[in-house]
């Protein structure tokens, strides 16, 4: 018997009835078969391929909130990505959920998100005939964009999961957990951030919020953490009245950071810098790289310029853009 294996005789003895096994024929599906790792589960190799792939590491200049700040402090969309999956293993090891699957789909939820966060999918969403959607487009830098176009051939659990982190219902658990670490992670790093950044100050923040989960970051991740396993793991959700006080939160950083113009005034520029680049390249699909070019020809022109631009980092697009539209100087 080798390590896998005796470790998934284990899984059966200290798992809850409701977590998802990593002997589960449906939820370990992949497209491709594969021969199983002596060593490591299946959602253990997903988890590690997410974790090696290109995509993963452009996340770290990607924007989460403010475009591209200065200052070490700030969170990128790896940082963010990093802090749902701490937040996630929490959760599921305190449900005795499986953590293995819970953390592969917490690193991979945001593979496929834009440069310039939510602004950026916002102007791909508006101008690309087939949408864009980062969840959606996670799935597809999974499935089909990397490893040189062969995807990284996960496991169906953790393809839902990724799917379903922003709207739906994962089919597991651990991927309905990663759905609300999510939500804690950003509203309560965003506040940390824009605390940071002076566009908020604590006491700011809505009393009626603060006094039922809690008046610092640490306080509140706290209580929404345990409002969830309280919850319970027949369906996975927080106790309604913190139900009622994250919504609150989450609608006040709605409406005083995420649509804050000191916060947001430079998303125009990022705009228009999107739009001419998709133009660009949508103009000329010859200047593309291969990888997309092959994807020009077998399936069109939007879709490969849209994985293109939706796969920069906030640093390469803005490079990008100088190199093609900005004069050089004579030496």
């Amino acid at each position: 018997m080798n390590v896998r294996e005796q470790y998934e005789i284990m899984e059966n003895s200290i798992l809850s009835e409701f977590a998802c096994k990593s002997t589960d024929p449906v939820n370990t599906k992949r497209v491709r078969d594969e021969e199983k790792c002596p060593y490591r589960n299946e959602f253990q190799r997903d988890r590690d391929r997410i974790l090696h792939c290109n995509s993963f590491r452009r996340l770290k200049r990607k924007t989460q909130v403010f475009l591209s700040p200065v200052g070490d402090h700030y969170r990128t969309r790896l940082t963010h990505t990093l802090e749902v999956a701490q937040i996630a293993r929490t959760i599921s090891r305190c449900m005795r959920l499986n953590e293995d699957l819970t953390e592969a789909v917490a690193l991979g939820h945001d593979l496929g998100h834009s440069p310039f966060g939510h602004c950026g999918e916002a102007v791909l969403n508006e101008i690309c005939p087939h949408g864009f959607k980062h969840y959606e487009q996670s799935v597809r830098v999974a499935e089909v964009l990397e490893n040189n176009g062969k995807g990284l051939n996960l496991t169906f659990a953790v393809r839902d999961g990724i799917a379903n982190h922003t709207n739906g219902t994962a089919s597991t658990r651990e991927g309905c957990v990663v759905r609300l670490a999510d939500t804690i992670a950003y509203i309560n790093h965003d506040i940390e951030d824009s605390i940071r950044a002076g566009i908020l100050t604590e006491n700011d923040l809505p009393a009626e919020c603060t006094e039922i989960l809690g008046n610092t970051k640490s306080k509140r991740i706290t209580t929404l953490i345990a409002s969830v396993v309280e919850h319970g793991s027949e369906s996975i959700d927080f106790m309604p009245d913190i139900r009622k006080a994250h919504d609150d939160l989450r609608s006040f950083m709605f409406r005083r950071v995420y649509t804050n113009p000191d916060a947001k005034k430079e998303e125009s520029k990022a705009e228009q810098l999107i739009r001419r680049l998709y133009d660009y390249f949508i103009r000329n699909t010859d200047k593309l790289p291969e990888e997309y070019r092959i994807i020009a020809e077998k399936a069109d022109p939007d879709r490969a310029v849209c994985d293109y631009i939706s796969g920069m980092s906030d640093g390469y697009a803005v490079d990008l853009y100088t190199e093609l539209f900005v004069p050089q100087f004579w030496k």
